[in-house]
């Protein structure tokens, strides 16, 4: 092979990545099997689960999907996971692929009707702190009763209209033309710096949203999928699994509200940039310009999209079918009512879900490699031999170290089972196995916010369409969820050691 052919190879391996990136990733594929062979698969086990965080942390280098899946790939090859453990988890989380292959499609027909009213809310609440403040609420009261993905999909697509509007103005172009505005090449310099605080603006909005769906989730039986689980083992209902998270969940809601306040006020950890008035005076003539030029037929389209929204709500509210059903429906009620019958119209709205479905079944591989290698099956041990009065605080910690650097919905499936063994073979009572359970859902959804692969909403976030645009990267988001992070660990760990 000639060197000039071998170098081609090198250019397309992961394509526009750093050298330095692809040379990590080669590193790790070269490095495995010697781990495996050499310290056996739980050590092989624990660097695959380092390694694929590594690929996360640096998803705007490559999106990750390519080298995690090299790496996924690698490692059932190896026999750390079989295809039929993997099979299996992904049938487990089948109604989470559904979900996004669905929602986040039908979320994106709905988009001309959530630009309109959030740019109502945008442009009339100008007091930065009470617009975060109603952003992280109503995605926290959201997500309480529907679905922290679709939540944060709603976000991110609001995101994206009005990052593209005043991208395509400060470059020059009309905001109704087509345009790249992932490229800063064509922004005129007057605009740069207008442009830059409107990244920041963005990215604190979008993270204040993302913890809010965090603290709303963790109060109910619908607000994640693990509290289903954990809410049918233990035969509670809508309002009675409410009441056992509400001596938690309440107080660290409120704390949550208190610390996005603050962090505002105060403008800590990224936060604090306010819209400028450049950009909202184009963002407000735009949406002047849009209601005088919107036509009878946009307008019906508008509340065929409105109504829509009713039946997603309801719809969710009332567990008629799998949120990701719902999803189909709602695409096909909006596209047949509104004339949206080409295949490339359609084929557009899952542009954006799919390839995180895809890295997403990658990281249900990552999950399955854990599971066959029993990576947390020491820990657990560990934390059902302690005294009975240390375990709920205990499980707290445990559950939210491993759903940081995990999954949440496959921590708290592990743990809940385990306890469920425990209490059935007369290891604890029923109140003890009750104060567990709690400890479990609190300790799953609110630790969890540390890092981006924590929660799959925050995952989601991450590898979106916004990320890139407005520079929220892996260390960035993990950064700005800090001071969340530790207000909502301590407060809930206090909550389980004192109050519930």
């Amino acid at each position: 092979m000639s060197k000039s052919f071998a170098a081609a190879f090198g250019r397309n391996f992961l394509g526009q990545s750093p050298t330095w990136y692809k040379q990590t990733i080669l590193f790790f594929l070269i490095i495995n099997p010697l781990v495996f062979l050499s310290l056996g698969p739980a050590v092989a086990g624990w660097l695959l689960v380092a390694e694929f965080i590594f690929t996360l942390a640096m998803a705007l280098k490559c999106y990750p999907l390519q080298p995690g899946g090299l790496l996924v790939l690698e490692a059932i090859l190896m026999g750390l996971a079989t295809p039929d453990a993997l099979y299996a988890e992904l049938v487990h989380n089948f109604p989470v692929i559904l979900l996004l292959m669905f929602m986040v499609a039908g979320i994106y027909f709905m988009q001309d009707l959530l630009l309109a009213l959030f740019s109502q809310i945008l442009l009339k609440v100008k007091s930065k702190l009470l617009l975060s403040l109603m952003f992280c609420a109503l995605a926290a009261f959201l997500s309480a009763f529907l679905d922290a993905l679709t939540v944060t999909a709603v976000i991110i697509s609001v995101a994206v209209g009005f990052y593209s509007v005043y991208h395509k103005v400060a470059s020059g172009k009309s905001p109704r033309e087509d345009s790249n505005y992932g490229s800063d090449t064509d922004v005129i310099e007057l605009h740069r710096e207008h442009l830059e605080e409107f990244r920041s603006f963005l990215r604190s909005l979008l993270m204040h949203a993302a913890v809010g769906t965090a603290l709303g989730g963790v109060c109910t039986l619908v607000g994640e999928p693990q509290n289903l689980l954990i809410g049918k083992t233990m035969s509670w209902d809508f309002i009675t699994f409410f009441k056992h998270m509400a001596p938690v969940s309440l107080p660290v809601l409120a704390a949550g509200l208190t610390t996005c306040a603050i962090l505002e006020h105060f403008s800590w950890f990224g936060y604090g940039a306010k819209l400028p008035n450049p950009v909202r005076k184009i963002l407000a003539d735009f949406d002047r310009e849009e209601r005088k030029r919107r036509t009878n037929s946009q307008k019906a389209a508008l509340v065929v999209q409105a109504i829509s929204a009713v039946v997603l709500i309801l719809g969710l509210a009332f567990h008629v079918a799998e949120v990701g059903l719902i999803g189909l429906l709602i695409i096909v009620l909006i596209t047949s009512l509104n004339g949206i019958t080409d295949e490339h119209h359609i084929g557009r709205a899952f542009q954006d879900a799919l390839p995180f479905t895809a890295l997403l079944v990658v990281f249900f591989a990552v999950v399955a490699v854990i599971q066959e290698q029993g990576l947390f099956a020491p820990v657990i041990e560990y934390v059902l031999s302690m005294p009975v009065d240390q375990q709920p605080s205990m499980l707290f910690i445990a559950n939210g170290f491993l759903s940081a650097i995990s999954d949440n919905v496959f921590v708290a499936t592990i743990y809940i089972t385990e306890v469920e063994k425990a209490f059935k073979a007369g290891q604890m009572t029923q109140e003890h196995f009750d104060l567990l359970a709690i400890a479990i859902n609190t300790g799953t959804n609110l630790p969890s916010v540390a890092t981006p692969n924590g929660q799959a909403a925050f995952l989601f976030l991450l590898t979106s369409a916004i990320a890139p645009l407005v520079r929220l990267s892996y260390g960035r988001m993990a950064y700005m969820a800090l001071p969340y992070t530790i207000v909502m660990s301590l407060l809930g760990w206090w909550g389980i050691t004192h109050w519930a």
